[in-house]
């Protein structure tokens, strides 16, 4: 252990997303105490820093000069050097720079420690108001039409609830494109997180399409669309089905009392059976929850 300081090693230090009230007492304690704090913007960095006078010096590490500065910096991390790496908001790795120097760090016995924080990715799912149980992060889709389309396809059945970055100028050409992937689902649009002019839209992709072209977005957008088999728009019976391949509501409530019993919670019971029935989970959520109740009196 470093006299007075922190342990050598590698720390992953999430920062605020908008709010900077919102950084934690041991990420503060971090950069304060780390030798040096490599930044994906020294200048976002330092506003930080100044708003909770920290000192500690900052080096410039960003996705255009990471390849060249790695291996300087993983000879600093071997020799027993204590460094934090901060991206301009958020867990830094994840969708930014350091993933590469993470890695190659753990590789030669560097410690890594990730001081946890605030998320986009989770205020925008906790807020949303879609399925939180299982989710998928897609990241910033590619920025062009056939390509995005192509991506949206491929997570066409996933059961998850999608999150992705947008670009603002960027969203009603998403939107569109989704619509073509996904068909018109469900979906929030989470602007500005934590900051002065947050906002949760939710409705589906088509009435987000006619609402922002109404007014144009703004701010840092992270989008949410609901997955396969969460909502009507993605699994409601095609028009040459007939009424016999609609499971009665005795076989969801049956389907529902046996997974609870073999001690799935309400939600897992009710997505499964969504799944395997081919229904709308909304419509088997509100059942598993009263036959949980049941249940437990």
């Amino acid at each position: 252990m470093r006299a007075g300081a922190l342990e050598a090693g590698l720390y992953l230090v999430a920062t605020p997303i908008g709010n900077l009230e919102d950084v934690t007492i041991r990420a503060l304690r971090t950069l304060r105490d780390a030798d040096a704090i490599l930044a994906e913007d020294t200048r976002t960095t330092r506003n930080l820093l100044n708003a909770y006078g920290i000192a500690t010096p900052l080096v410039s590490y960003h996705a255009h000069n990471e390849a060249r500065r790695r291996e300087g910096t993983l000879r600093r991390l071997a020799s027993g050097g204590a460094l934090a790496l901060v991206s301009d908001a958020g867990m830094p790795t994840v969708n930014d720079p350091g993933a590469d120097l993470a890695r190659a760090a753990a590789e030669i016995g560097v410690r890594v420690v990730p001081v946890p924080g605030p998320s986009a990715v989770l205020a925008a799912l906790a807020g949303g108001g879609l399925p939180t149980d299982e989710f998928t992060f897609i990241g910033f889709p590619p920025p062009k039409s056939s390509a995005r389309t192509k991506r949206l396809k491929s997570f066409a059945k996933a059961n998850a609830t999608l999150i992705m970055f947008v670009p603002p100028h960027k969203l009603l050409g998403t939107l569109e494109d989704a619509v073509k992937a996904l068909g018109n689902r469900r979906c929030a649009v989470c602007r500005e997180l934590t900051k002065v002019h947050e906002e949760f839209w939710r409705g589906t992709l088509d009435e987000a399409r006619e609402e922002f072209e109404r007014r144009a977005p703004r701010g840092e957008i992270t989008l949410l669309i609901e997955g396969y088999g969460d909502g009507s728009a993605s699994t409601a019976a095609s028009d040459d089905e007939s009424d016999e391949d609609i499971p009665s509501a005795s076989s969801v409530e049956e389907a529902l009392r046996a997974m609870l019993a073999d001690g799935y919670s309400p939600s897992e019971a009710s997505r499964r059976v969504a799944k395997d029935l081919g229904v709308r989970r909304r419509d088997t959520y509100g059942v598993a929850q009263r036959l949980s109740e049941e249940i437990k009196r």
